[in-house]
């Protein structure tokens, strides 16, 4: 199957160092985001990320660049990265060609669109701040997510991130009869194929869509697979008109792959090794994530903060289009409490009396105080015991242990099995 336009434009190798091609074109000089083909079954991809001169381009390899030389003949395929959509991509995992990689057969009847899109003008959004349920009820309560937003969470391994999202895609799908798509940026293959299996376990995989850049994959790759994952979500937006749930894990991965390919281009790196660019390729992917008349795109984007530095620029940058935090705490998921969210660390733009009401806010507010005495009283309890406390205290305290447990909740995953 080709997805790409056909083009009698054909140029030679100049010089290959590493990822970055060269190459010289006497005919035509292709456009920028040009999706350029070389080796002997056009295997070896390169998308054109700057014009030299007036014959020379120069690009990056979204594949292994084994076997090209000098001298070998470049096909210019007339178009950009393309990705597939239609309804005959539900259900399937993806890589960022839109090739299968599921060990089912290719889908047919799909349309293949261009990856690079402008976000939404600002005359088609919609202006309203709705609430975008979750079904859970600590996400629901105090740290409300945008319909149309991005949220981040913040959590390591084991402490139930992915059973979280697993929720939130059988209730998105069984409720709100929407789309989810999951992009995997930087993902490990174990981590993939846990995720795919966990999915079809719990019955979500019908109405789901996967896609995944490894992290063995050159960052080339793991660079656009955003960018495709993005126009899938959109098709069913524009197209479709369903809302999408576009969960990303790990947005700081997709960072990591623009200052490796910033890298290899030779540009002069701004402050902590991060490219001059960061702010302008992380606007562009996070800009397209928006609510329109037709539909929304509501993300939910797993972020890792380097050496827990929140004021590290990747950080900065991507706290910036956040419209609420979900913090994972270790500890209470080592006392069993799932989901095991820090609800004094995690926050929201939207819990505010105008948008979730008077009686909610003033609700939120006396759980976090409720919550925030008990913690400062911790190590009190630690030392001396409860007994130690006054009246008062101790009323604080089991008032709190108790909505500490009415905030746990069963999770589909846990009832199917």
């Amino acid at each position: 199957m080709n997805n790409e336009a056909p083009s009698s434009n054909r140029g030679a190798v100049v010089s290959i160092r590493g990822s970055v091609v060269d190459v010289d074109f006497d005919q035509c000089l292709p456009p920028i985001y040009s999706v350029l083909r070389a080796g002997t079954q056009g295997q070896i991809v390169v998308e054109v990320m700057a014009q030299l001169d007036a014959h020379r381009v120069r690009g990056i390899a979204l594949t292994p660049t084994q076997g090209l030389a000098r001298g070998m003949p470049v096909e210019d395929t007339g178009s950009s990265l393309r990705a597939p959509v239609g309804k005959k991509i539900i259900s399937r995992m993806f890589d960022v060609f839109g090739h299968a990689i599921d060990r089912q057969p290719a889908p047919t009847d799909i349309k293949w669109l261009p990856i690079h899109r402008a976000p939404p003008p600002l005359s088609e959004r919609s202006t309203k701040s709705e609430i975008f349920e979750t079904g859970i009820k600590a996400i629901d309560v105090l740290v409300p997510l945008e319909r149309g937003g991005n949220a981040g969470l913040f959590g390591g391994a084991g402490v139930g991130k992915t059973v979280l999202l697993t929720e939130m895609i059988h209730n998105m799908i069984g409720h709100q009869q929407g789309m989810s798509i999951f992009c995997g940026i930087g993902e490990r293959c174990r981590e993939g194929e846990e995720l795919y299996s966990g999915m079809k376990a719990a019955g979500v995989l019908q109405n789901m869509v996967m896609v995944y850049g490894q992290m063995n994959e050159p960052p080339g790759s793991r660079f656009r697979v955003g960018h495709a994952a993005l126009t899938m979500a959109e098709y069913f937006r524009d197209e479709e008109h369903r809302d999408v749930l576009l969960l990303i894990d790990n947005i700081f991965r997709f960072i990591q792959a623009g200052m490796e390919v910033s890298g290899l281009l030779g540009r002069m790196p701004s402050r902590l090794g991060y490219q001059p660019t960061m702010a302008t390729e992380l606007s562009g992917l996070e800009e397209r994530i928006a609510n329109t008349r037709a539909g929304a795109i509501t993300s939910i984007q797993a972020v890792y903060v380097p050496a827990d530095d929140l004021t590290d620029p990747a950080a900065v940058h991507v706290f910036s289009h956040l419209s609420a935090s979900i913090v994972l705490s270790r500890e209470r998921a080592s006392e069993g409490l799932y989901p095991a969210i820090d609800l004094l660390q995690s926050s929201s733009k939207m819990a505010t009396p105008g948008i979730v009401g008077e009686r909610h806010y003033n609700l939120a507010q006396e759980i976090r105080k409720t919550l925030a005495q008990y913690e400062a009283l911790k190590d009190v309890i630690a030392m001396l015991g409860s007994e130690q406390l006054s009246p008062e205290d101790r009323n604080a305290v089991a008032r709190a242990r108790r909505l500490e447990r009415f905030l746990t909740q069963p999770f589909f995953h846990y009832r199917a099995i």
